[in-house]
Order: structure tokens, then sequence, then C-alpha cells
């Protein structure tokens, strides 16, 4: 038997698979492009896996459950993700046994043996639906979907203190084999609780781009040390079961419309572009990991971007591929022999012990041998069969056995942390075939292991086809998938220039009207009936009915505002057809919306936006909607430029038609939320109202009403804070300002609370009707005022915020001079708006608003425009704002406060900001302002954190700038060079000098000392390296030379060219060394960093 068995793993097949794979994209009946020639021999080849798998996994299923263990040996505890890969090994022998005529039952039984490991799964957690409730408001541990069940009762077994049970990746692969059986005709899904179970996993999901998880591991960071992070393993899971699951039908072909998923897709979308931002990285403390594999890979195929997965690919080969398999992650000490395995976490630097000595998994091969089939690379599944080959062992029926995983031993370890590879490994007990110590039966499995080893064989020996493995072309980019029909959108959308269709509506027909003398088409709500405009609150508001399941208290989809793919669908709902507009033309509390620069620029930016991400089947659809208050703002005429641009077709690259909406409809993207008609709420749903006016007044912009332009004589009032009550009042009376009213009714609020009342109202209302005053008139300064004394906070600004985020970087906010908040996680609107207002608002009000103005635009940059934030590790946004003051001193015409400029024009300033390099040369832009400017940024050079690393190394005693230290230890034991932990180590200790151009002259100054370094391998700092000394003594020798008399202030130094002061700083460096006599050999402490592991941060 074993003969027969290892012949599938032999080269001998390879031509045949190439032959077999040249194919595999066409459309051809699978049953006639698979035709072997040889029935009995195909039977019996099957006949053998049917053994292995009765033997190897159905032997361990749990009779009751269905569920698997990770260890054969294991009788107690039920793994979900081993479960999946079991019952995923199980369904593919199913699917290979289909093609038999006659295949005595087998089929049937393993297709059975499937469903009842998947609804096993499904059962364990519908017992837990509770959290599901609680999880969908707060994504934390404590509400996470328990991994591991009791494997008789399915009951919780570790509580969620004791284990890490938030892994978002395996809900997603659960979702996705889900839907792959059931597309084979599998019938897993039974009654309409299950339904709406499972729509309900897809919100659980969603959200994984922002939902910092224990990832595949189940450790969390890689210091294992109970910290969740964000990885990109788990987030391309969820990306791609949310493509898969979209408009699938739970119950086959024979379902009804109610047991339709829905998915939204901007969900999708900020998963899919945070997951590509973050490849080929892991997460913050991981720069590269074997769970990438799966995910850009079999299963989930989450990336069709050829260079980003060739380049993640390439990463993992490179740097975990060993001689027994591959190694998780750099410094993962699981399994090794110096793991303490009776503590659950790790001590302070302890990961640095497992440099080099991390265990293999052989698993991993399994995992390249089936990417080689998909991808038609005979070469790289010869390559892993052979390497696979070697770690093979056999158990007592013969049959192929996969070690779990192979450790250096202990009398080995010195070797190979010298000479990496060269020591002789281990196999572990589980998996190798052997019994352990007291076992009854033969040998331990590791379940993954041989589950894939099954999938593997099955496809090399030709006995599996990838579209049986893949019923849903999973491993096609979604336009090269079959075209499926139907009443619900798909992830199939055009690879080709794609036309986004764009709907004009007018307010009123007297603004109808107006925009056509103008030459602009528009309809108005009325003329689309019986098509209706809605707001996409109105959406939301749908979208809460869908999931809703009062036995199982589970309340549909999240109030989630919809994003603007969302909102370019049309759809049909309770027999009404309807477009929403999309929510930059909602009337936000927030001033934003007032702004027609910036709505003009919201505009572009959401027709490039859809142009660029659209993914569905169908032509997007974007609603534009034209308000009279807009006409009145002093910026229309661009608005009008905008639409005249739009109707010659194009909007900055992107293709667009402007029509009739009734013309439109029948190439849109037409979505059926058909789970509505059997709902029996009664949802009341508001259309877009039309304005109604007894005459068409208006015809052309010159009679329209213009806001008018306002200001005041500024005051200050904090002196009121300590005068008696009556005072205030009377002042409040007497002035007519509209700032110095909102700063008076600021102190009443502070002083009296936001109920207080006067003059029949409260101060909360005084404040509104000020806002919406000073709103009117574009006052700047009184709207921001306003704003922040209620509390407002910036729309949908979480994801803005994950952006940041996931690019490497992290955001303080604070005023300069005071203490600052970090924000290094993903946090909710609630706590983003108590941490404004805690930690900005006590020291300047407006900066708590202006704050999260400026938050937003760097958000919404990154995604469009990394490159701005290069050499930027830590956005504070108070020293961002201080860098745009600045600008404006320098470039303003008749500058004013910031906080008085439009948010259109603090958007325009930051920009500046971050571009400083383009301009600087030809706006004459001094060196001291440019270094002032770049030091509020704390920008960087590139490779800058890799220096400072090397000039750690050459410093035993540590460098010291304003009173901070940078030890040499244990920062080099600690930490790697690539690691964000050291490069954010040595920012907030840049951060420390309060002048920003010193703070920039401090970087100059340690690149210098790097290369000079560098040049100089000899050299060694015999004692502390003290920045601020050099930069004195640099500033000495430039008084010397420049007959200036040496005084505190270094302004002279610092506007000095950088070709002089890298001159002074070099000399000052050279000095130091020779006098600390410091000729010495320098010791290579950090013997076991990789040499190109270089940081990813600039």
């Amino acid at each position: 038997m074993a003969q027969i068995l290892t012949s599938p793993l032999s080269t001998h097949k390879a031509p045949f698979l190439k032959d077999n794979r040249q194919c595999s994209l066409s459309d051809l009946d699978v049953d006639m492009f698979l035709k072997i020639s040889n029935y009995e021999d195909t039977v019996r080849q099957l006949d053998i896996y049917y053994g292995i798998v009765k033997r190897q996994l159905l032997r361990h299923q749990s009779c009751i459950t269905g569920l698997f263990p990770q260890i054969s040996s294991d009788k107690v505890v039920g793994s979900v993700r081993e479960s999946i890969y079991c019952a995923a090994a199980i369904w593919s022998l199913y699917q290979a046994y289909r093609r038999i005529d006659d295949d005595r039952g087998k089929s049937y039984e393993l297709g059975q043996s499937a469903i009842k490991c998947m609804r096993g799964i499904l059962e364990c957690w519908i017992k837990q639906s509770s959290r599901i409730e609680l999880f969908k408001r707060n994504q934390c541990n404590l509400f996470a979907l328990h991994c591991k069940f009791h494997l008789v009762t399915g009951d919780e077994i570790f509580p969620d203190t004791d284990y890490h049970h938030l892994q978002i990746d395996v809900v997603s692969l659960y979702l996705i084999f889900l839907v792959q059986m059931i597309s084979s005709g599998l019938q897993i899904i039974y009654t309409q609780d299950e339904v709406a179970f499972v729509q309900n996993l897809v919100y659980y999901v969603e959200r994984a781009y922002r939902t910092p998880d224990f990832g595949i591991w189940e450790r969390g960071s890689r210091y294992n040390d109970g910290t969740p992070e964000i990885h990109a393993s788990s987030i391309g899971m969820a990306k791609s079961a949310l493509e898969a699951i979209n408009g699938c039908n739970l119950f086959g072909e024979k379902g009804a419309s109610w047991s339709v998923i829905y998915v939204d897709i901007d969900a999708h979308n900020r998963n899919r572009s945070i997951f590509e931002t973050m490849l080929p990285r892991e997460s913050s403390s991981k720069s590269v990991d074997a769970a990438l594999l799966p995910t850009i890979s079999f299963p989930a195929f989450a990336t069709h971007e050829e260079n980003l997965y060739n380049e993640t690919k390439a990463n993992i080969i490179r740097r975990l591929q060993g001689n027994y398999g591959f190694k998780r992650f750099g410094r993962d000490g699981y399994k090794t022999v110096l793991e303490e395995s009776h503590r659950r976490y790790y001590k302070q630097g302890q990961i640095k012990e497992f440099d080099n000595i991390e265990c293999e998994w052989p698993l991993f091969y399994i995992f390249m041998i089936i990417d080689g089939v998909f991808k038609t690379l005979p070469e790289q599944v010869e390559e892993y069969q052979n390497l696979l080959k070697l770690r093979l062992h056999k158990d007592v029926n013969g049959d192929p056995v996969i070690p779990m995983y192979y450790f250096v031993p202990e009398e080995n370890i010195e070797v190979e942390k010298a000479q990496p590879g060269s020591a002789l490994r281990m196999s572990s007990i589980e998996g190798s075939g052997q019994k352990s110590t007291g076992e009854a039966e033969n040998g331990t499995l590791y379940l993954w292991n041989q589950a894939m080893f099954v999938i593997a064989q099955l496809l090399t020996a030709g006995l599996l086809h990838i579209n049986e493995l893949d019923p849903i072309r999973r491993y096609l980019p979604s336009y090269n998938r079959p075209r499926r029909a139907g009443r619900y959108s798909a992830f199939q959308g055009t690879h080709t220039d794609l036309v986004v269709q764009i709907v004009l509506i007018a307010e009123s027909m007297r603004l109808q009207a107006m925009m056509a003398t103008y030459g602009i088409q528009t309809q108005t709500p009325h003329e689309v009936e019986p098509v209706q405009i809605w707001s996409s609150t109105q959406l939301v508001k749908v979208y809460e009915q869908l999931g809703v399941n009062k036995k199982l208290d589970l309340r549909g989809r999240p109030a989630r505002p919809v994003g603007s793919l969302g909102t370019s669908k049309v759809y049909r709902v309770c027999g009404m057809t309807v477009l929403c507009y999309p929510l930059i033309f909602e009337v936000s509390e927030f001033y934003l919306y007032r702004d027609m620069a910036l709505l003009i620029d919201d505009i572009k930016t959401e027709l490039q936006f859809v142009g660029r991400y659209w993914r569905l089947s169908g032509r997007p659809t974007v609603c534009l909607l034209i308000r009279e208050e807009h006409m009145r703002d002093p910026q229309f005429k661009q608005m009008l430029d905008l639409f005249a641009m739009l109707k010659k077709g194009y909007c900055d690259g992107t293709k667009v038609r402007i029509g009739r909406l009734q013309n439109l409809i029948s190439s849109s993207c037409i979505e059926h939320l058909d789970f509505m008609d059997t709902m029996d709420t009664d949802l009341s749903l508001t259309q877009f109202r039309q304005l109604e006016h007894d005459y068409i007044g208006y015809q052309s912009l010159t009679d329209v009403p213009r806001a008018l332009s306002y200001s005041e004589e500024l005051k200050e009032y904090s002196k009121y804070m300590k005068e008696p009550l009556c005072n205030i009042l009377d002042e409040i009376r007497n002035t007519d300002g509209l700032y110095a009213k909102c700063q008076l009714y600021g102190i009443l609020l502070k002083r009296e609370g936001i109920d207080y009342k006067c003059n029949g109202l409260t101060v909360g209302d005084h404040l509104r009707g000020l806002y919406q005053q000073a709103g009117g008139l574009r006052y700047w300064m009184a709207i921001r005022y306003c704003s922040s004394m209620l509390h407002h906070t910036v729309d949908s600004i979480s994801p803005f915020i994950t952006g940041v985020l996931v690019n490497g970087k992290q955001i303080t906010v604070g005023v300069v001079g005071q203490e600052e908040t970090v924000f290094d996680k993903p946090m909710t609107p609630a706590e983003i708006q108590s941490v404004m207002y805690s930690t900005i608002q006590p020291h300047d009000i407006i900066q708590a608003v202006l704050q999260q103005e400026v938050l937003l635009y760097c958000g919404r940059l990154i995604g469009t425009n990394p490159e701005m934030f290069k050499g930027i590790l830590k956005i504070r946004v108070g020293w961002v704002l201080e860098a745009v003051k600045l600008y404006v001193q320098m470039f303003g015409k008749n500058p004013k406060p910031i906080e008085n400029y439009s948010p259109y024009e603090v958007r325009r300033f930051l920009m500046k900001v971050l571009t400083i390099k383009d301009w600087a040369v030809t706006q004459n832009l001094s060196i001291l302002g440019r270094r002032k400017i770049e030091g509020c940024l704390c920008r960087v050079p590139a490779n800058f954190y890799n220096q400072v690393w090397e000039v750690l190394v050459r410093c035993p005693f540590g460098i010291t700038v304003n009173g901070r230290d940078l030890a040499q230890k244990p920062t080099l034991f600690n930490m790697t060079r690539s690691e964000l932990t050291f490069a954010l180590l040595v920012e907030s200790i840049l951060n420390h000098i309060p002048l920003p151009e010193y703070r920039q002259l401090v970087v100059e100054l340690l690149t210098i000392v790097s290369t000079i370094l560098l040049r100089n391998p000899e050299l060694k700092f015999q004692k502390q390296l003290d920045l601020n000394k050099l930069v004195e003594d640099a500033f000495i020798m430039y008084c010397k030379d420049q007959n200036i008399d040496k005084s505190k202030d270094m302004t002279p130094l610092f506007s000095a060219h950088f070709t002089i002061t890298t001159g002074y700083l070099a000399r000052a460096v050279v000095n130091d060394v020779l006098i600390g006599g410091c000729f010495s050999t320098a010791l290579n402490v950090q013997d076991s960093v990789e040499a190109d592991e270089m940081c990813k941060i600039t």
C-alpha cells in the first residue's frame, strides 16, 4: 500500500500536470476535460485515499459535534481551524469521487461527514450568538466567538481570560469553505435562523481592517505578551470571505430570496485596500509571516495583484524557508526547547533567545505544492514535493504521516545560532508516527498536515481538478470568473476602463431652470419618478432589518453609514426603485459640509474612488445633489465649472457619463433587497423632498442673494471666567460680535452647564443658533468654536485613522507643549470623541475640532498619496498644525489666524506643508523655514532609523539628547532594526527636542555620524554620545569662522545651508572621536540581525 501511495509524489506526474493546467482557465466542462484513460486505476487510487481519510481523519471526528481535534490523541478539545481543513480534505475527496459512476456509497458518506463538521462548527457558534451582538458594537477579545470547543458536548472549554479566541481568520475561513461546499451541491444550511446567523457572521468579519486580533498562531504580537494587533492574514481572509459569500444563496440552487447573503461593498473595499497596503508585511511586529501563504494562495486567494503576490511569496520563501519546513515568523519560540511551556507569556526581551532556532513546519511545503498547481508552476510543485518526501514518516499502517514541526535539540542550539541551517533538527512526536508514552493508538497525528496532504496528493495525481477544489473560482481575478446570472450583485467587475454614470438632481424647479441657463441639464426628484432619491441614512434603516432574528436575539446590520460604493448601486426594495446620494451631500452636524470648495474637491475624489475600486457587475451610478444653498455660496461658479468638465466625459482621468436616470438604469448595477419582502416590520422610509416655489424666479447667478462676508474685531474674554454671572449676561446683551458671543456662551457653558437657561433658551440652544448663524456667514472661527463647545465629531473618522495606522504610521493628538494621546490601534468614534475633548479642549478649544479636520485630511491623503508622508513615522497633529501656521506666516497674503481659514484652505496648506520638497526651491523657501517645517513634521531621510541602529551598535554607553537616553542594552537585544518599536523609540526621543529646527539638525547630525562610522569600521565611541554637545561644538566653530559673537541663540547655524552645517557637524564628530581616544575594533553586538532586514518605515 505504501508503495502505491507514494507514487503520486513522484515527479513523473509533472508533465501531465503541466499539460493539464494549460487549459485551466477555459470554461470546458470539467468531466470532459478530465477524462482519465485508465478508469480502474483512478478508482484504485481514490480508494487508497479513501482508506487514508478514514484512518487519519474520519477516525478522529467527534460522533456528536462532528469536530476534529488539533492533535489526534486529544479527546477533549475540538479545534475549529483544524476542523475546517479536515472537512475541506474530506470534501475534496468527495468531489474527486463524484466522477466515478459506482463508488459504493463512498461519495455520499464523505459529503455527509463534511456537512456534519461544518454544521457542528455552526451549532457551537450559534450557542454563542449573544457574543456576536456584543462584538458588532465592540470588537474585543471578551466578545469573540471561540475557536476551541469541547469535542463531545460542543460547550465552551477555555474562558476568554485564559485563551486568545479572537481570530478573525477562523470565521472567514469557515465562510469561504461554506460557500465552496454549497456551490458544489452540499446542503449545509437548513433553516432561516441559520441564514440569519451566517449573515451576522458576515458582520462579524466586516470590520477585520480595524480589529486587532491574535491571528492564525493565536498569540497576537510576536512578543507573546498578550497584545493583539492588526494582521494582514486576518484582513486578507476576511476580504476573501466577503467576496465569496456576497450574493450567495445558502440553500443552493433551490434557495429562496430570503436565503441570500449580502455584503457591504465598502467594508470589503476597506479590507482590500488595507490588506494590500500592509503586504508584504504581516503586522507591525512581524515583517514576514508564513500565515500569509494560505491568505495570498489557496484557500483564500486574497490578492490578484501580481506584484503584491510575488513580493509577499518571495519574502516568505527568502526569510522563512528552511530544510525541514518553513518557520512561522522570526523569533517564534513556540515548541522550541528554550520555551518555558508553563509560562503563558514571554518575559521582556526573551524572544531574542529564539533567534535562528525557530521550529520549522512542513505544513507550508504542502501549501507551496498546492500553490504551484493553481499557478501552473510544475517546477515549484516538483521542488516542494521532493522537500516534503524527505520529511514523510510512516505509521503502523504504512500510511504517510507528516510531523507537526522540526525543532533544534538542546545540544545543537549554539551550532545553529552560529551557523543557521547547519544543525540537525528532530521531528516532533506529533505527526511522526511514533507512539508517545502510554498511548494506546498508533501514534499522534497533526490533523492540519494530514488534511492538506490529502488535498495536495489528489491535485498532483490528477484525481482532482482545481475547478473542483475551487468551484467559485477564487483563484481567478474577479473579471475572469464565469458570469453569475441573478438578482444579486457579485464581485465580477470589469478589468477595462470603467464608465461612472452620473445623475444630476436639482433640489427645486427654480434651481433646475437656473442651471439650464448655464447649459447644465438636471432632473428634479419629481422628474425621476417612479425612481425615488433617498438619503443613505434611509438605506441604513433598511439594512438594519437584514439578519434580524428574535429567537437568537440578533439585531441585524449595525447602523454603520453606507459608503461611496454602496450608494453607487440602484436598489429595488419593497417594489420601489431607489438611488441614494453619497454621504458627502448629507447635511451633517459637523461643519465641513458648509465649505463649497471642499465639496467640489470631494465630488472629484468620490468619482475617482468609485471609478478605481468598483468591482461589481454593472456600472456604478453616482447621484450628485445640487441644493439651493449651494447657489448662494461665493464659489458656486467653480461647481458649474466642474459640471461643465463632467459633461465632456472625464473627471481627472476617470471616464464619466452624465445622463437622465431613466436612460442609465439599464446599464447600472442593480441590487434587489428581497429580504424586505419577508419582513413583517413597518418601516417609515422618506425620500428626498423637492422644494416647491410659487414662481421659478432666479434665471441667472446674478439674481441669487449672496452669502455676506463677515469679520469682527477679536477680543479676549477669558477674564470673565472669574467675573460674577451678571457681568457675563450684561456683556452678552451689549455685544454684537458673533465670536464674542460664542466665547461668552462658552464661558457660561463651562461654569453653569449646557442646560443653563438665559433669555428663555438654554446655553446649548444659544450655541446651536450661533453655529447656524456663523455657518450661513462662513465665519469659520466662530463655527469651529461652537462646534467644539457642542462636542461635535467628524463623521466616519475611524476608517481614516485605521488607514494611517496600517501604513506603518502612528498618530498623536494634543496641543504642542501639553500632553499628547497616541492612536496606535483602531478606535471607535466614541473613544475618538472622548480623547479629542479630554486631551485638547482644556488647552485650546478650537484645536479640538481643527485637529479632527487635519486627522481626516491625513487619512484621506495617505490613501491616495502615501508618498506625501514618506519619512514621517508618527503624525503628531498638533505639530502638523504648527507647520501649517509657519507656512501661512511665510507665504500667506494678509495672514489670518489658522482657525479662520476655510476647511478647503486648511487642507490646501496641509498639502503644501507635506510636499515641501517639491516647491521649496521654486518658491524660495529659506533654509531655516524648511528646517522648521520639516522639524515640526519630524520627517527623516530614507533608512534613517537603520542608521541610528548602526550608530547605537558602536556606542556601548548609548546616545543622549535633551536629557533623554537611548541605551545600547537592552535596546539592541530586545529589538531588531526592522521593528516599528525601535523606530518609534528613536522618534519619541527626538520629539523631546522643543525647537523643530534644532530637532531637524539633530536628524542631520545622526546621519553624518552614521556615514563616518560606516566609512571607518574600526571606530566606536568610548563614552556616551552626547548630541547636544556635538551641536554646541559645531555652533562654536561656526561662530568663530564667521566672526559672530557666541550666544545661546543658534539661529545663525540653523539658517546655514546644508552643505555648511554638514561640514561643521562632521568636524564636531571627528573632534569628539579624537579627544575620546576612540580608535578600537567595534564589537559585533547585533551578530544575529539579518543584514537585509531593513526598516520599512521610510
